[in-house]
């Protein structure tokens, strides 16, 4: 499939005409107040982009689901998150085989369905006792660390969040953890907003270089890894879509998605618990809640702060509005995720693909109802979110994310329940500066 065009901008389209983008958090768990004005008033508006041009803005669940999975709306970009990036960072014009994040159709479920079945719903029961195992032996060493210290303050983000999603994901893709530093600096540099286009193609060449190094490791002396099996089906199709730059390309998706996200969102879920006591207090009285904190959570807190970018591929309409083909849609997950229409009537028929054990679907007692979805809720039966996204591009991680937060929680709170922020949430670093939303240290003490 050929790279969609790209629409250029219109007289009507000035950045001096339309509002921008809506960053400004009044509350560093809530994104801009602006999404529920525009989602009530205006919910499919069009927004100037910082590097120039503009889209459209869509902030109402309905319309946000419709959007990510209709066909008509391509993940074809030509350039990097240009609704929030002053500098245009381009992207190859022909997205590179594997590419997940920028292929549709056929193509993408090409190389999209040799991964997934290693994020099934059972093989991430089969994970959990070694998931747990890495998590105590982080928390038996921040303790030890805190008691050689003196009581030191020690940081979440560094000694839990980071190193056990690290582990986790190197684990299952056969990557050492001794060379953590590598690609969680090379990531780090990637989902920067103010990365300049020579800082973002020196660090895809140092990643690509890196993958494609492991890939050859691999093939001279593979393991029970999922890199290892994708060699090993790709060595036994020479002519199926996984060569070895496709390998490459996955592979360093899977090693950046598979730890970044569900880092900020641990690090992100004990800081808000931490600032909402009686919530915390709950799941501490009840520990079977792990499973709807969790999805409330990732809610509340939607750390795909600022959406998912999607060109149209033909003219078409959303929420009553004409989109002409060529033209950028952003889906604002934050005002999707906040809607009170999410709370009403969401069943399974959604596909989130969660499985039972989430007890998906709003009940009889939320049906008619507008649940306040600005609240966090623990209680809360488990809406049929877009935190994950939707559509065959929604995130084939999504269990094994689920996992290492209701086990990375639970198991934090119930070993320190004297656990306290060691700063000021006024001084604590918000990713404000980030694709993903998080925080760059957190602090605590006990």
């Amino acid at each position: 499939m050929t790279q969609p065009t790209q629409a250029s901008p219109t007289p009507s389209d000035a950045a001096s005409d339309l509002p921008s983008l809506p960053r400004r958090r009044g509350c560093p768990f809530d994104p801009d107040p602006e999404y529920a004005r525009l989602r009530e008033e205006r919910p499919v508006s069009r927004i100037a982009f910082p590097s120039g041009g503009s889209g459209w803005l869509v902030t109402r669940y309905a319309d946000a689901r419709a959007v990510l999975a209709d066909p008509a709306f391509s993940s074809r970009l030509s350039t990097g998150s240009p609704h929030v990036r002053r500098t245009l960072i381009p992207l190859p014009e022909q997205a590179l085989p594997g590419a997940l994040l920028r292929l549709d159709g056929a193509e993408h479920r090409s190389y999209r369905r040799p991964v997934i079945q290693a994020f099934t719903v059972r093989r991430v029961q089969q994970l959990r006792p070694r998931i747990q195992r890495i998590v105590d032996e982080h928390l038996d060493a921040i303790e030890h660390t805190a008691r050689r210290s003196g009581g030191a303050p020690v940081d979440l983000v560094a000694e839990l969040a980071l190193p056990v999603t690290s582990l986790v994901i190197c684990e299952l893709l056969g990557v050492r953890y001794e060379d953590r530093a590598t690609f969680q600096g090379l990531a780090g540099r990637l989902l920067t907003i103010d990365i300049t286009p020579e800082q973002a193609a020196q660090a895809r060449l140092e990643l690509g270089a890196f993958l494609s190094d492991l890939v050859a490791a691999k093939r001279l002396d593979p393991g029970a890894d999922l890199l290892s099996t994708l060699i090993a089906q790709a060595d036994a199709d020479p002519d199926g879509p996984l060569n070895d730059l496709a390998l490459t390309v996955l592979g360093s998706l899977l090693l950046i998605a598979g730890h970044e996200t569900t880092a900020n969102m641990i690090s992100l879920g004990a800081l808000t618990l931490l600032q909402h006591p009686e919530q915390l207090a709950a799941l501490r009285a009840e520990p079977a809640l792990a499973d709807r904190a969790v999805e409330e959570l990732l809610r509340h807190l939607t750390i795909i702060q600022f959406g998912l970018l999607r060109v149209a591929t033909r003219d078409t309409a959303v929420g009553g509005r004409a989109i002409r083909a060529g033209e950028q849609v952003v889906v604002a997950l934050p005002a999707a995720n906040r809607d009170p229409d999410l709370g009403r009537g969401a069943g399974p028929e959604l596909g989130l693909g969660a499985g039972p054990d989430l007890g998906l679907g709003a009940g009889p007692d939320a049906v008619g109802l507008r649940p306040d979805l600005e609240q966090l809720d623990i209680t809360r039966p488990p809406t049929a979110h877009l935190a994950f996204g939707f559509g065959p591009h929604q995130c084939l991680g999504q269990q094994l994310a689920r996992a290492e937060l209701q086990i990375t929680l639970t198991s934090l709170f119930a070993r320190l329940p004297a656990l306290r922020l060691a700063e000021p949430l006024d001084q604590v670093p918000f990713r404000d500066d980030m694709i993903i939303y998080g925080v760059h240290r957190l602090l605590v003490t006990w």
